[in-house]
């Protein structure tokens, strides 16, 4: 003979109240359905700011070597014996070029920052009002 489960008086007590209040039923699938949604937007969005982290790291990576190739260069081509000023003028166009590529350097990783967190953000966005409209639809079926 199957066994009735034991009920709880104390959940009973408040599914009382609840119907007595005309309180809406909760679903606990489509709650649980909803949480799900919500981390997997949450993943999406941890892996786009590791994927523009990444290619942060990439992109620094490669300004740093090519800053060591101007520096070897620069190097390679002064001689022993060659006129201080003819030095003088190549350091000078070093600190030109290193400086105006620096610039360039910050804008391309600000710009890296910039679309990650974007992408990150209009994850999270498109979440949010996923859920919202979730939250609507079932409070308007529940009326």
């Amino acid at each position: 003979m199957a066994r009735k489960p034991e009920s709880n008086p104390f959940t009973e007590l408040f599914e009382k109240f609840g119907r007595d209040l005309n309180l809406p039923m909760v679903d606990v699938e489509k709650m649980l359905e909803s949480q799900r949604k919500n981390l997997e937007a949450l993943q999406k969005s941890a892996a786009a700011s590791a994927a523009g982290a990444s290619e942060l790291i990439d992109r620094q990576r490669k300004n740093l070597e090519q800053a060591l190739a101007e520096v070897a260069k620069v190097a390679e081509s002064y001689r022993a014996g060659a006129a201080p000023q003819e030095f003088m003028a190549k350091q000078t166009e070093l600190a030109r070029k290193s400086f105006d590529t620096a610039l360039k350097n910050v804008e391309e990783a600000a710009e890296i920052v910039r679309k990650a967190s974007d992408e990150a953000l209009e994850v999270l966005r498109n979440r949010i009002r996923e859920s919202a409209e979730e939250i609507r639809r079932n409070f308007e079926r529940n009326k």
